[in-house]
């Protein structure tokens, strides 16, 4: 498949983005590589691999590895259609200002309210998480009132250094790439090399996980391997008018986030199976955490200490990211006074040029869920569960604008084009997108209702509530910024190319 540039060369940031009805309020100070930086940190191979390696195992067993594949697979589809789209809208936040100039402001709002939400509870299951890690390092007993403060010091100093401008959260992002790449690339290759303790027929033996029935549905269920992996590369666009030359450099980082993200979690995988001294306790649940174990037992005490350090890199920086990428989304839905208090969330600081109130937000609401988890610490995995399946929901409300204005005769306009093949991209997308969503929202078996059924009870408030607030407050009607424009946009961005 090849990819052409139409004829756009003498276009610049500032011209593209009066375009689309903005003014340039940023420092353009992000590089591709820092762009890339700030997808990948987010997408965090280290945190997804870790956080759902043992939960695989005991689901599906070592074949759930081939679920890291499938996944990148249908998420560099879904990377293509969002390159093609802020290729043509390079505008800060994302989902929200793709799914208005593709569909409409009621459209907009329901995608960018679900997406906030998802993006907010991921924040704070990623701050939950690295608590334990560090922790360990620093010997500290992992209590209920630790995980708290620990946690709230993770929100606070990603907060302060997001604070600092657009240049401390690149030069942040790519010391959190280079941690990650060392903690996953690394160590992974390390394990596979010069630990092995498996066959590599060890990925297509499931050692009995199905029991007596048929593989499948036990495969399904390891589905979440991967599909808690591969998001993250949307990040790039939602810092689009800090980034030189947008249109062209951000759908470059989203397929580098996606290919290295995935190479990056299978080499981690893959090492932490082939190097498990006991893989059969972990596949049959005995073992629930078997990171840590296998890293000593590999690296010694030194080498799993230094994992250590390199993990809280990459969770301090994960959390960067999100932080970042939700402060834009929050922006641009405040921008076009689509939001409560909008006045206040689209003030850009003067001096560090970043939209320091919607910061604010984006650490506050993460801080008092976590308080919520300190009270009833079962909440965590409700509150996690719902992040991946609002995300995907939100991803795919873009994929299904796209394909309908194809429909209605949009060719995107933008330097990144794929042409001719858009449309079978798109298409392909969706089919994957949909098929997600039903593997993430298929009910459990445990046979209690609220844990079987979780997921679609978190996804079911919160669009609830969006629905109930958008039919009852009408923040569309306050808002008057450009919906449904694709093809008049493409056109006027065709026309001052000639």
């Amino acid at each position: 498949m090849s990819v052409k540039v139409p004829a756009q060369e003498g276009l610049g940031d500032s011209e593209h983005l009066k375009v689309l009805g903005y003014d340039d309020s940023f420092n353009r100070s992000m590089t591709l590589w820092s762009n890339f930086a700030l997808g990948f940190t987010y997408l965090s191979p280290l945190v997804g691999v870790y956080s759902l390696f043992a939960v695989a195992l005991s689901i599906g067993g070592p074949p759930s590895i081939w679920w890291l594949v499938i996944v990148g697979a249908g998420q560099l589809l879904v990377s293509l259609v969002f390159g093609e789209v802020v290729s043509q809208y390079p505008i800060h936040g994302g989902i929200y200002p793709w799914t208005r100039r593709l569909w409409g402001r009621r459209y907009a709002w329901m995608a960018a309210w679900v997406y906030i939400w998802a993006m907010i509870v991921t924040i704070t299951a990623v701050a939950e998480f690295g608590s334990g890690f560090a922790a360990s390092l620093f010997g500290i007993e992992h209590t209920n009132e630790t995980t708290l403060f620990i946690t709230l010091g993770f929100l606070l100093v990603a907060l302060a250094i997001n604070f600092t401008g657009t240049k401390s959260l690149a030069r942040v992002a790519r010391i959190g790439l280079a941690a990650e790449l060392i903690g996953v690339i690394g160590v992974g290759l390390y394990l596979l090399i010069f630990q092995r303790k498996q066959e590599f027929s060890v990925f297509f033996d499931p050692m009995g996980v199905q029991g007596d029935g048929s593989y499948l549905p036990a495969f399904l269920g390891a589905a979440l391997a991967g599909l808690f992996l591969f998001y993250g590369f949307e990040a790039c666009g939602d810092v689009a008018e800090e980034v030189e030359n947008p249109a062209r450099r951000i759908p470059v980082a989203m397929m580098m986030t996606i290919l290295v993200g995935g190479v990056s979690g299978l080499l981690a995988f893959g090492g932490y199976v082939m190097a498990a001294p006991d893989l059969a306790s972990i596949v049959n649940g005995t073992d629930t955490d078997p990171i840590p174990g296998i890293l000593e037992a590999s690296l010694g005490p030194v080498g799993a200490k230094l994992f250590l350090v390199i993990a809280i890199t990459a969770f301090l920086s994960c959390v960067l990211s999100l932080q970042a990428a939700a402060s834009r989304l929050l922006f641009s839905f405040a921008r076009d006074g689509m939001i409560p208090g909008h006045r206040w969330l689209a003030k850009v600081s003067p001096t560090s040029k970043v939209p320091r109130n919607a910061l604010i937000v984006a650490c506050t609401v993460p801080a008092l869920i976590c308080v919520l988890i300190w009270v009833n610490n079962d909440l965590l995995v409700p509150v996690t569960s719902f992040a991946v399946l609002g995300i995907y929901v939100a991803f795919q409300m873009v994929v299904l604008g796209a394909l309908r204005q194809r429909f209605k005769g949009w060719k995107p306009a933008g330097p990144f084009s794929l042409g001719r093949w858009g449309i079978i991209v798109n298409v392909l997308a969706l089919a994957y997108g949909i098929f997600a969503i039903v593997l993430l929202a298929v009910p459990g078996s445990t046979g209690d209702f609220f844990t079987d059924y979780v997921v679609l009870i978190g996804l079911g408030i919160v669009a609830g509530t969006g629905l109930l607030y958008l039919f009852l407050a009408r923040p569309d009607k306050k808002s008057d910024a450009p919906e449904g424009d694709a093809i008049l946009v493409a056109e006027k961005l065709r026309a001052l190319a000639d």
